[in-house]
């Protein structure tokens, strides 16, 4: 009996045994796989986390970085020359807009093309369709594509495109150089460098909403935009070069001085060549008068924003400045940067009273003349800003708490944009490397540093002049 009982119990613990241990397989089976999952999904989670919450760089100051890094260093390799497309015809047509987008890491470049009513599709002969529409009215823009996981959202490489065929036939123009150069891969030739009546819709607003100042229509309502736009509204307005035909005189090409206030146009005897360019491009506090032997006289495309503006008229007027430059073939290219430059070009364009902000009530004929009409205004595309921004002057303040207010300066702006507009470039009064043997503008009564501040990069503005230079692109005015 005695034997029966112990018989019965070591059953028992056997059994007791078998079940503990076949629960122990049951719960240590999964937890290898787990872990592999739970990793990947921890993995995910932190890169994201990272991408999200990274700490943004400290930047060298700039007394600090006398030389900065080649401007090459802060673009990525990935920005293939894929994204350049075939040149068009000598034609005269309205824009076509599509959407430009960025390239993805180890990928080749994407172009996502608008479906527009009336279209017809043609090959590029590079194995990509081309849309082109019939009408000049340009469809809702379908969403773009997110820019790369790399970077920040507020980068926005992804930009409308425009088919805008070139004015000229010009056999040694920059468009056909620049695909032989370091800038092949960064260059876009369809980015619309202005913005016009067109442009403006719910969709765009939306998308160019993301991204504040100059960047993009951040703080912009859609009302001002509409109501702003609206009047720029004839191919004057999506043209740099609008009076073309009327001043050719047979040249094959077209050739632009753009002119910066730098104090090394002092003493150059340089303002009869200036003038002799088919196009003269100044900016902000530009003097002539009394300065006509270094700097010329002729202004046919004055770049400023509303605050610069400003600011050089209460700045430079000790030094005569007393506003932009006045006669029949000067236009007037507005950078926009807030509010402000939607209401003033406004009022500029209906011979209206500023509605509102700063410059409430004021006039704007006193700035640009009694006979100023919406014919002779332009403005800035903010995709354009965010371009050059993005490709050609990614600064290290973008890694900083500054990077909202980071931009080009206006006179790199307006360099830029006459280089993607104009065949043949020739750049006087920009930064050299020798900057410090000149006062900071050609008209200083004594000589006064140059200012360097946190919103614009003058030496990395200054490398890519030199870079510029030494491509071919522009012929920089330099002291031998």
């Amino acid at each position: 009996m005695v034997l029966l009982s112990k018989l019965g119990l070591g059953v028992l613990t056997v059994c007791v045994l078998l079940c503990v241990y076949i629960l122990c397989i049951h719960l240590d089976w999964p937890t290898e796989p787990l872990r592999h999952g739970s990793g990947s999904t921890q993995g995910t989670s932190s890169s994201s986390r990272d991408f999200s919450q990274k700490k943004p760089l400290a930047r060298q100051s700039d007394s600090d970085q006398e030389r900065p890094p080649p401007v090459t260093s802060t673009f990525h390799p990935q920005l293939s020359a894929g994204t350049v497309l075939h040149e068009h015809t000598r034609a005269t047509q309205t824009p076509t807009l599509r959407t430009q987008t960025s390239t993805a890491i180890g990928k080749p470049a994407e172009k996502r093309v608008l479906d527009v009513s009336n279209s017809t599709s043609r090959s590029d002969g590079m194995g990509r369709t081309r849309t082109s529409t019939k009408g000049p009215a340009p469809q809702p823009q379908q969403p773009t594509q997110a820019t790369r996981p790399t970077e920040p959202p507020f980068i926005g490489d992804t930009y409308m495109s425009e088919d805008i065929p070139p004015q000229t036939d010009c056999p040694d123009g920059i468009r056909s150089h620049v695909a032989n150069t370091e800038f092949g891969g960064r260059f876009l030739k369809h980015v619309p460098v202005l913005q016009w009546a067109k442009h403006v819709n719910p969709e765009q607003h939306q998308r160019l909403s993301k991204y504040p100042g100059a960047h993009g229509w951040g703080g912009v309502d859609y009302k001002t935009l509409v109501e702003t736009l609206s009047v720029l509204d004839s191919p004057a307005n999506w043209q740099m070069l609008d009076d073309w035909k009327d001043r050719s005189s047979k040249s094959s090409c077209i050739h632009c001085a753009v002119v910066g206030n730098g104090g090394i146009l002092k003493d150059s005897k340089k303002g009869k060549e200036i003038d002799s360019h088919h196009y003269v491009f100044r900016t902000n506090g530009a003097i002539t008068r009394g300065f006509e032997q270094d700097v010329g006289s002729r202004t046919t495309h004055y770049t400023f924003s509303t605050n610069t503006l400003m600011n050089s008229m209460r700045s430079y007027a000790k030094d005569g400045y007393r506003g932009p430059p006045l006669s029949k073939e000067t236009r007037y290219i507005f950078l926009p940067d807030h509010n402000r430059d939607y209401l003033l070009m406004k009022a500029a364009a209906t011979h209206s009273a500023v509605e509102s902000g700063p410059e409430r009530g004021k006039d704007p004929s006193k700035f640009f003349g009694e006979d100023v009409s919406a014919e002779k205004l332009k403005m800035y595309h903010p995709d354009f800003i965010r371009y050059l921004r993005n490709r050609f002057l990614r600064s290290h303040a973008l890694t900083t708490k500054y990077k909202d207010i980071y931009r080009p300066s206006t006179g790199a702006v307006m360099l830029l944009a006459a280089l993607h507009t104009c065949d043949q470039v020739s750049a006087y009064g920009f930064m050299t490397p020798d900057y410090k043997n000149y006062s900071d503008h050609y008209y200083d009564s004594s000589y006064r540093p140059v200012g360097f501040f946190i919103n614009h990069d003058l030496r990395m503005e200054m490398t890519l002049w030199q870079q510029l230079h030494q491509a071919g692109l522009i012929r920089l005015y330099m002291h031998s």
